[in-house]
């Protein structure tokens, strides 16, 4: 009977055992919080956002995009389903997100542990890995107070995105100790800290918009969706997609802006569109606060600096002009991103060509196996962390169940 250790009682970490679990296997989980599934119950506002039904690539990010198509087959996400079907998980699906129908994370957590308590997968809690080490077939965890023998190891600690949740990056120090390269971890699915003498005026609101990434005035990635303006900057998930980009560029001294436009319901010929809308001779400042927040308004025309009290058609042409840039493209120069505190995930991590991702077993390594957001694989916003962290927990659990 083989031992199989996991490391880590999270998402990848208690799918894992479930799949190592077999007759010929035990199959033992080291939680260094109290209890498991923390992390779970944060996902999607406490609703449990788990997973997408569009499963394109391009949702998913690492500096080996090529290799991620090994991990995100139509395989995989056919094994993500049946299984969370065969744990009696009814979906509740809007826009393509996956959640379950009590809308409680707590219904998705407890799923996992009543079939592991089913399986009879043993999980001790409050324990903290220190160390683990590689002897001749064998793997020797040390904790401050005891030693477990294994014969495979499974890691899924997590990144340090959230420590408050106990996800402190204790992962990639096991794995430098044990030969692995870690790509240096950042803030992802995070907010962005930009400058502006109008923070102040404009937090609070919320608004539909679409954003655009330029880094050194090069468009990066564009995203749509609700913004939440802070007194630090920008947030929203349409800025969470972005996150990533900037805290990779911000690294190589990049220049990073974000273009937002406030008006994305017009999609061509903004011009002749609000020349059209704006007509009459109301004050554009009134003509303005029947589209968007009065708060937004006044940020805008205070940096266009025009008189409020004009109608558009006493407006100069340049006056125009700087408007409707200002209303379809108001530039922020970003400085920062929030820390990993605020982060729900990190970029970075074991790059995936040190990985046999048919199995999820370090090449390094014989019986290591490494999961979930230790890897260099972030998603967008949308229950594509989770379903990374799904499918590779599934091959891991397989894999080492079934190779000698």
């Amino acid at each position: 009977m083989k031992h199989i250790v996991i490391v880590g009682g999270g998402a990848s970490g208690l799918i894992s055992a479930i799949h190592a679990k077999t007759s010929n296997n035990k199959v033992t989980v080291l939680e260094r919080n109290s209890s498991c599934g923390k992390k779970i119950l944060a996902t999607g506002n406490g609703k449990c956002n788990y997973w997408n039904i569009d499963q394109n690539i391009k949702h998913y990010h690492s500096n080996n995009e090529e290799l991620l198509e090994q991990i995100i087959t139509k395989e995989m996400q056919d094994k993500v389903i049946n299984f969370f079907n065969s744990l009696g998980i009814v979906p509740k699906i809007k826009n393509g997100y996956y959640y379950p129908f009590s809308n409680q994370a707590t219904t998705i957590k407890n799923a996992l542990l009543n079939e592991v308590k089913k399986k009879d997968i043993e999980i001790r809690q409050d324990f903290l890995v220190e160390s683990i080490e590689k002897e001749d077939n064998h793997f020797i965890i040390k904790s401050s107070n005891e030693i477990i023998k294994a014969d495979k190891v499974i890691i899924a600690t997590g990144s340090c995105a959230s420590p408050k949740t106990g996800s402190d990056g204790i992962g990639y120090k096991l794995l430098k100790r044990l030969s692995h390269t870690v790509i240096e971890p950042k803030p992802a699915l995070v907010q962005l800290k930009t400058t502006g003498n109008f923070l102040k005026e404009w937090a609070g609101i919320r608004t539909d918009v679409k954003v655009s990434l330029y880094e050194n005035d090069k468009l990066i990635k564009e995203e749509s969706g609700e913004i939440q303006l802070t007194d630090y900057g920008i947030s929203g998930i349409c800025v969470f997609n972005l996150s990533r980009y900037v805290s990779i560029g911000l690294e190589k001294n990049l220049n990073e802006e974000v273009m937002i436009n406030f008006l994305p319901f017009i999609e061509k010929n903004p011009y002749e569109y609000l020349t059209n809308l704006l007509k009459n001779n109301y004050s554009v400042k009134t003509q303005l606060e029947n589209i968007l927040n009065n708060k937004l308004v006044t940020v805008i025309l205070n940096k266009t600096n025009i008189d409020e009290n004009k109608s558009f058609n006493n407006l100069r042409e340049d006056e125009k002009v700087r408007l409707i840039n200002n209303l379809i493209s108001f530039k922020v120069k970003v400085i920062g991103t929030n820390s990993f505190d605020q982060a729900q995930v990190c970029s970075g991590g074991i790059p995936l060509t040190e990985i046999d991702l048919t199995t999820m077993e370090s090449k390094l390594v014989k019986g290591l196996y490494i999961v979930g957001e230790l890897l260099d694989v972030d998603g967008d916003c949308g229950g594509y962390n989770l379903g990374f962290a799904w499918m590779s927990g599934i091959k891991a659990g397989i894999g080492c169940s079934e190779n000698d």
